[in-house]
């Protein structure tokens, strides 16, 4: 049962002074204050526990060791996989990699400030660690040194990011500079050979190359190319960008150059690919190559486009855009260089005038509509008269030309009959009338092998000739004499 306070009789002789009794019962509640030494032994090892917790959160490795270099401190635990309890009052250099006697830099045995050394640590499943140690002598009273104290921070973590870090360094360089080299050309080929030079030499290689891969590995061709060996490793380059389109690829070619590749597919034209190779015994492609490889590829990809939107420009400013036939202007122009390869090699060649008979007809009753159909089905057939190396213009409306290289005029006679019999026949239905059927008139003018004859010349003969069938009636074909005006 609680205890109480008897009350105190003022006449009682035996009783105790009141403020006596009343400082005796707050005694017994309130507690002794510390004393000075008891304050400043809880603040330390306050102190010392917040140390601790914040070693803890900041290294991987916290230690002290006595004048024998043995631990007699170390945390966490475990600490690098080892148990604290088994490292304790062991010799620290248990610890390192290399041993105590090929350590360039011992942290447990400091005998001065060191900061951001790196120190190779033995890991307790076997492995290596590297940590960055700053380390101070321990001083007894006399300032002999008697132990040393520091923390370690594992660098694996850091370096795997530093290392990240300046590979991306690295590539953005090398692709600031091949955006460089291909900024100083105007040409889309010259742009791409400029960024081939540069990506051959950032990455080692011994060549690049653009790779065409149309749907037929066999078919696969080059582009462009830097370097040497490309022949060697086209193949190989086209089965790497078949079987893995959408992602970087290597492999080894029959003669052991490395072949690397990543895809750069135009959104026009055929699918295309890059391709890096080095020479036998040198070492694989590894991530880092594969991703810079994969960054050109962009770069590449874009000079491609503007390739190809260069081609498309440069060929309609060259042909017909209702047939596809050269025009007037790059006909004569293709002929001149025909000329000078005809004359050093003592050929002639031989122009041929084509006029279509009775196309008025053809608008008036159907409409241009089929006009047109008329003149693209006629082109067609002009085409298959004549050999891929000869050369078939539009010259304007209903006027066509052919030259013949290495022809004469016996040899263009025959084409000019094969036409006058063949277009009536293949273009009957599209007549506009049966009784004025399409058909074809036709001058011929040869030029002789290093007759020194111009073009034009040739040209006005040829004309004249076909003029002169017109007159005759249409339908045939003639030959005009050599010299005649």
């Amino acid at each position: 049962m609680p205890q109480t306070t008897a009350p105190i009789r003022p006449d009682d002789p035996n009783a105790a002074d009141p403020a006596e009794h009343l400082a005796a019962a707050t005694a017994e509640q309130v507690s002794p204050v510390p004393t000075t030494a008891e304050r400043l032994r809880d603040a330390l090892l306050d102190s010392r526990q917040r140390w601790r917790d914040l070693v803890i959160q900041v290294a991987d490795l916290a230690f002290e060791t006595d004048e024998r270099g043995r631990f007699a401190f170390v945390v966490p635990d475990p600490v690098l996989g080892w148990p604290a309890a088994t490292l304790i009052g062991q010799p620290a250099e248990l610890l390192l990699a290399c041993g105590a006697e090929d350590a360039i830099f011992n942290p447990f045995r400091a005998t001065g400030l060191v900061r951001r050394r790196r120190v190779w640590l033995k890991r307790g499943d076997g492995g290596i660690a590297t940590l960055a140690f700053a380390a101070a002598p321990v001083l007894d009273n006399q300032g002999r040194v008697v132990g040393a104290r520091g923390i370690g921070v594992d660098l694996a973590e850091y370096d795997s990011q530093h290392a990240q870090v300046t590979a991306a360094l690295r590539r953005g360089e090398v692709l600031d500079h091949i955006l460089w080299r291909m900024g100083q050309e105007v040409l889309a080929p010259r742009m791409l050979q400029a960024a081939l030079d540069a990506l051959m030499n950032a990455l080692g290689a011994e060549g690049a190359a653009v790779v065409l891969v149309p749907d037929d590995p066999d078919a696969a061709r080059l582009a462009h190319q830097a370097g040497g060996g490309a022949g060697t490793v086209l193949q190989t380059a086209a089965a790497l960008l078949h079987r893995a389109p959408a992602a970087a690829a290597q492999a080894s070619n029959g003669d052991g150059r490395r072949v690397l590749t990543a895809a750069c597919q135009a959104r026009f034209g055929d699918p295309a690919g890059l391709a890096v190779w080095r020479v036998a015994g040198t070492r694989p492609w590894d991530n880092e190559d594969r991703l810079l490889l994969a960054a050109a590829a962009n770069l590449i990809r874009f000079a491609l486009e503007h390739e190809a939107i260069q081609q498309d420009m440069a060929h309609q400013a060259r042909t017909d855009p209702l047939t596809g036939l050269l025009n007037r202007r790059a006909f004569m122009a293709e002929i001149e260089r025909c000329v000078e390869r005809l004359d050093r090699e003592e050929l002639p060649g031989t122009l041929i005038f084509v006029d279509l008979d009775n196309f008025k007809r053809v608008n008036d009753v159907h409409g241009h509509e089929m006009g047109d159909q008329v003149l693209v089905q006629f082109a067609i057939l002009l085409r298959n008269a004549v050999r891929p190396t000869d050369l078939v213009a539009r010259l304007g409306g209903d006027e066509f030309a052919m030259w013949l290289n290495g022809a004469d005029h016996m040899t263009a006679a025959e084409r000019a009959e094969q036409l006058r019999t063949e277009v009536p026949r293949a273009m009957a239905e599209m007549s506009g009338d049966d009784a004025l059927r399409l058909g074809v008139s036709i001058g011929i003018a040869m030029r002789s092998p290093k007759s020194e004859e111009q073009i034009g010349h040739v040209l006005r003969r040829a004309d004249a000739a076909m003029y002169q069938v017109k007159r005759e009636g249409r339908g045939h074909w003639r030959v005009a004499p050599e010299g005649q005006t």
